[in-house]
């Protein structure tokens, strides 16, 4: 371990809405931020470009990106070109499904809280306008934490890791009013399962219609850019 312990967090972000707004509460809470993003064979890699361009609106001075093969796995319309995004509702998990991505995600953010001396974990699931992803719910998360508080050395030491979730019980319009009251420029953001390698949104997809709900049902302007 390098370090103590102290006000230091590892905040996944992702670039999207939730991750964003996850991003600006662990800022606004006074931790001192660590962010981690991913490539991982995702279809729309806009959404590394949102997410440097929100840690560097929060003045997060140490960004780490790592590379992953989730792609080459399979089974998700995220990962896969050849499987179609779905661009209606669908019953039970959808295909944009990615197999164990927030286990992986967390494990490595895990991996950095050790190496980086933090305690506290942040990642930005939603159990209410989300798309049914087993990954999000409240009881992987104790699970997680649990795993964590047993795993590391940190744990075997006597030091106490929390996995913080503040969006999981918060409908899509709340977290739009709660990350714009922190300062947080939601134009910088993608959210698109599809977005084109200018972050510009399909409008169609499962993540594209919870965020223009939630923009409307906030009574905020949308300033998510559109393919035309």
């Amino acid at each position: 371990m390098t370090g103590e312990f102290n006000s230091k967090a590892v905040v996944l972000l992702s670039g999207g809405v939730d991750s964003s707004t996850c991003l600006a509460i662990a800022r606004a809470r006074g931790f001192q931020c660590v962010a981690l993003s991913f490539d991982y064979g995702q279809r729309a890699i806009s959404e590394l470009v949102a997410a440097k361009q929100v840690a560097r609106a929060f003045e997060i001075e140490e960004h780490r990106v790592i590379k992953l093969d989730i792609g080459g796995l399979g089974g998700s319309a995220l990962t896969d070109n050849s499987l179609k995004v779905p661009e209606q509702e669908t019953d039970g998990i959808p295909i944009t499904y990615v197999p164990a991505r927030n286990t992986i995600f967390l494990a490595y953010s895990l991996a950095v809280a050790e190496v980086t001396g933090a305690n506290t974990l942040f990642i930005g699931v939603n159990a209410v306008d989300y798309s049914g992803y087993p990954d999000c719910r409240p009881e992987f998360i104790r699970a997680f934490e649990g795993l964590a508080n047993l795993a590391t050395r940190a744990a075997a030491e006597g030091q106490h890791l929390t996995l913080e979730t503040p969006l999981i019980e918060l409908r899509k319009a709340d977290i739009l009013r709660l990350g714009t009251e922190l300062g947080l420029d939601y134009g910088l953001t993608v959210s698109c399962y599809q977005a084109d390698d200018r972050g510009q949104a399909c409008g169609r997809c499962d993540s594209c219609r919870f965020r223009r709900r939630g923009f409307m049902d906030a009574g905020l302007n949308d300033p998510t850019r559109y393919q035309t």
